[in-house]
């Protein structure tokens, strides 16, 4: 099974897929973020690869940490690998993971094809079940959602943000983080 691709972007499918040259090899990846790369960007991605009757789905993520939730939403019933990657490409990790372990169902129905009754599925299911690996904070959260909404990939914002120390209101925050992107 694949695990992991590091290539270059060489183009994109109709169906949200990216084309991965690894060694001219084109691997069409399921890719995660909100934003795909852009063609000619170097992507690294975590890979979930998918073996059914009809064919061999590739799914790209720019973090393990999305690549585990992607595996513990298609535990969960009723969630299918589209409604697994349409919730990682509306939210990020850290918010999803908080709605889950709160229980606040309104957010996870917030994913594209998930009703009231397949939100409290998910979080009956994964509540608890959910790594804990590092602690959040709700604005460094609602930060990495503002900057995907504008269009920046999970890779930008992770290298622009890393070992950053952001105020702790919310728009402060968003103001920085705006600042450390531009300049990255």
């Amino acid at each position: 099974m694949i695990g992991w691709l590091r290539g270059r972007v060489v183009g994109h499918g109709g169906d949200g897929a990216t084309i991965v040259d690894v060694h001219d090899v084109g691997y069409r990846v399921q890719v995660a973020s909100a934003v795909s790369p852009g063609v000619g960007e170097e992507v690294e991605l975590f890979v979930h690869t998918a073996v059914r009757e009809d064919a061999i789905v590739l799914y790209g993520f720019a973090t393990t940490a999305e690549r585990e939730l992607f595996e513990l939403l298609l535990a969960a019933p009723g969630v299918g690998p589209a409604t697994a990657l349409g919730a990682l490409r509306t939210m990020s990790v850290e918010t999803l993971t908080r709605a889950i372990e709160s229980e606040d169902v309104k957010t996870v129905a917030l994913i594209p094809g998930v009703g009231p009754k397949t939100a409290g599925r998910i979080v009956l299911e994964l509540k608890g079940r959910l790594p804990h690996e590092e602690v959040v904070a709700p604005a460094l959260a609602a930060v990495d959602d503002a900057l995907r909404a504008l269009g920046y990939s999970a890779s930008e914002i992770r290298d622009a943000l890393e070992g950053a120390d952001l105020p702790e209101d919310e728009g402060e925050a968003l103001r920085a983080a705006l600042r450390l992107v531009r300049r990255s």
